[in-house]
């Protein structure tokens, strides 16, 4: 790697690299694993320690071949049942190529060192909502991600990782990428390289409660906005139905979906079923159906919570000791009593638009994982279809950028100094998204939305709170670009004011720009 240096005039040190990756989580190693691999000089970017990945609990969706499992399952199955959670968005042939990649991928996690739970010597499968299969791997219980985040970390020793490093901008020439600005101990730096990965993660601080980890403030939809590259679907936030609630804000813990998977029913606090009469599956309808029915009945009984019973569960703090753990230090015991639970900001269903291969619109710029578009999640996600297409499109990625670098040589980025963005106090954008653009939004809220991000004050990115900021207030401006333009209802965007879904709006939109953004149709698949 060569040393640093002053960068011209702009006092800025600079380093060289084949290929760059922003984040640590599923996609970003698995990325950063595949490109060193095939030989490139790798570096990958963590603004944190905590990942989302590391916070999974249900587990990872994936067929398993004829034998490996008692079940009917099949490839067609599961991508049935991703496409009708998908409420009409998503890309089937995206769902299928990632789909039938997906026990490639998991056999690569094992070689990997990852293990995962058994029963009578094969894989022990659970089931969760939206899926008609018992196909859900799991480890330590409800620690899949844990699991998941500690092979890959042993995995990436190899690897060249720099931690409490922030990527404030993409560089590019017009053309093609040329590198990263970064901003470390060391100060503001520029990483030459002719392929960056963008595996930032989700958006969930655009809420003043989330089951996000603090580094989800939706840098990489910011870092393709700024760099031109547009970002679709982005309205499609899932407010995952069963946040552990105990009246703070922040980061709060996940109730797994597996619980109501091995039979625990949701309740208000008079006993009565929350989702009965609202769907066929009842409480394993998908995220969307359920987090929508929790909020009407919330609305209806002015109560500040439902409740899960899972006292029934045999085994319920040796099967889910994640969820036991987070119960207890909350002060409930889910052994003797109901968990209260409400929905909370979880995962972002669109995001910076990419092919299956994590290519996206810039020659040189990928993205992988939960910040990504691929057309697989459409407007509301299966659960644990996360960590499957963290796994295959992540390698798939890695793998592009290799080549991409290998073909493109060397790069030289040319820093115009460090970046002014508009950026609200974080506190105050949380509140108002909160209020104006939670589980259900209305026009109204959404216009005084767009004119409070529209006022928001410009700031020199000097620091990471400087970054996240603006990343914070330019996702949420698309965000709500993208859901004013959607008046319908549809999987996990709920409008007050046009409760139906309209057919005509079956179709994705695109978000693109970092000034006066600018949504459209979109009419074809990228690359």
């Amino acid at each position: 790697m060569t040393p640093r240096s002053g960068c011209g005039g702009t006092g800025f040190w600079q380093q060289r690299a084949d290929v760059v990756v922003i984040g640590t989580g599923v996609a970003g190693l698995v990325a950063a694993l595949a490109s060193h691999r095939r030989g490139q000089r790798v570096v990958v970017l963590s603004k944190a320690g905590e990942t989302a990945t590391g916070y999974a609990q249900g587990g990872i969706a994936v067929v398993l071949p004829d034998g490996l499992h008692d079940g009917d399952d099949s490839i067609d199955a599961h991508v049935a049942d991703t496409v009708a959670a998908g409420g009409g968005l998503c890309d089937p042939d995206a769902v299928r190529s990632i789909v039938a990649d997906g026990f490639r991928a998991v056999c690569d996690l094992v070689d990997a060192g990852a293990q995962f739970d058994e029963a009578g010597g094969r894989w022990a499968l659970t089931r969760e909502g939206g899926h008609t299969r018992r196909r859900i791997i799991h480890a330590g219980g409800d620690a899949t991600g844990a699991e998941v985040q500690r092979a890959l970390d042993r995995a990436a020793r190899r690897l060249d990782i720099r931690r409490n490093h922030t990527a404030a901008q993409v560089l590019h020439d017009g053309a093609a990428v040329t590198g990263v600005l970064v901003l470390s101990a060391d100060g503001p730096g520029i990483l030459h390289a002719p392929s960056v990965v963008l595996a930032t993660g989700g958006l969930g601080h655009l809420y003043a409660a989330t089951t996000n980890p603090e580094g989800s403030t939706g840098d990489g939809i910011a870092l393709a906005l700024d760099a031109g590259v547009a970002v679709s679907d982005i309205e499609f936030i899932q407010f995952h139905p069963t946040m552990l609630f105990d009246g703070r804000g922040g980061r709060r813990p996940l109730i797994t979906e597996a619980l109501r998977g091995e039979g625990a029913r949701l309740l208000d606090r008079q006993g009565r079923s929350v989702t009965a009469g609202v769907h066929p599956m009842g409480d394993l309808a998908p995220r969307d159906v359920v987090a929508a029915a929790i909020e009407a009945r919330l609305q209806a009984t002015g109560d500040t919570c439902v409740y899960l019973d899972a006292r029934h569960l045999p085994d319920l703090a040796t099967r889910f000791p994640t969820v036991t753990a987070a119960c207890l230090r909350a002060g409930v015991d889910p052994v003797r009593s109901l968990i209260p639970v409400r929905p909370g900001a979880h995962y972002s269903c669109g995001g910076v638009v990419t092919d299956t291969a994590g290519r996206t619109e810039l020659p040189g710029l990928f993205a992988a994982g939960e910040v990504a578009r691929t057309g697989m999640h459409g407007a509301n996600r299966l659960a644990s279809n996360s960590l499957l297409e963290g796994l295959v499109v992540g390698d798939r990625a890695g793998r592009a950028a290799a080549a991409h670098a290998a073909s493109a040589g060397p790069s030289h980025a040319e820093p115009a100094g460090l970046p002014t963005r508009p950026a609200l106090h974080r506190t105050e954008l949380q509140e108002a998204m909160s209020r104006y653009a939670s589980v259900v939004r209305d026009g109204d809220g959404l216009e005084t939305l767009t004119g409070l991000l529209g006022a928001a004050p410009r700031r020199p990115l000097r620091g990471r709170t400087d970054v996240e900021d603006a990343a914070l207030t330019l996702t949420a401006r698309a965000v709500v670009a993208a859901a004013r333009q959607r008046t319908e209802s549809r999987g996990c965007h709920h409008r007050a004011d046009h409760p139906d879904a309209d057919p005509a709006q079956a179709v994705s939109t695109a978000v693109a720009g970092d000034g006066q953004l600018d949504v459209k149709v979109r009419v074809s698949a990228c690359c």
